[in-house]
């Protein structure tokens, strides 16, 4: 991720996380109309989810100025979701509805260049969970 990418994530992700609610919605609309058996994964309360959901992309996105300083939040987080069910092929699918959301909460502010950018920096957080997965204990790791 190169330094035009990282200001153009960290611009858009303010404009949309003004309307953080709508985002999380929208996600997770998305993501359920991309696999809706993964529906059946959460268990508690969709509000409380979308707010956590909010909150960690708050926290990763502001994190990528120095990724290092991120980098036991994000596997630590990649670890937990073991235990939810999430297994390596469902990365693509939040990822998707991630890029989906994005471009329904900013509209025409989604342009292709701040689409790579985000393309960018997911890619860089599944690849640091996916890592963190396999250098964690099996009984963790699954």
């Amino acid at each position: 991720m190169d330094p035009r990418q990282l200001e153009l994530v960290q611009e858009s992700f303010a404009r949309a996380i003004r309307f953080r609610p709508e985002l999380t919605i929208t996600f997770y609309s998305e993501l359920f109309a991309i696999d809706p058996s993964l529906r059946s994964m959460f268990k508690g309360d969709l509000i409380l989810q979308r707010q956590k959901l909010g909150e960690m992309l708050a926290q990763v996105v502001d994190g990528l100025k120095a990724p290092e300083t991120i980098l036991p939040l994000v596997h630590d987080l990649a670890v937990r979701h073991v235990a939810y069910g999430v297994e390596e092929r469902h990365y693509a699918m939040v990822g998707t509805a991630l890029l989906r959301a994005l471009k329904h909460e900013l509209g025409a502010a989604f342009t292709p260049e701040v689409r790579e950018a985000w393309v960018s920096a997911y890619q860089w957080l599944t690849d640091e969970m996916l890592q963190a997965l396999r250098n964690a204990p099996p009984a963790l790791a699954r």
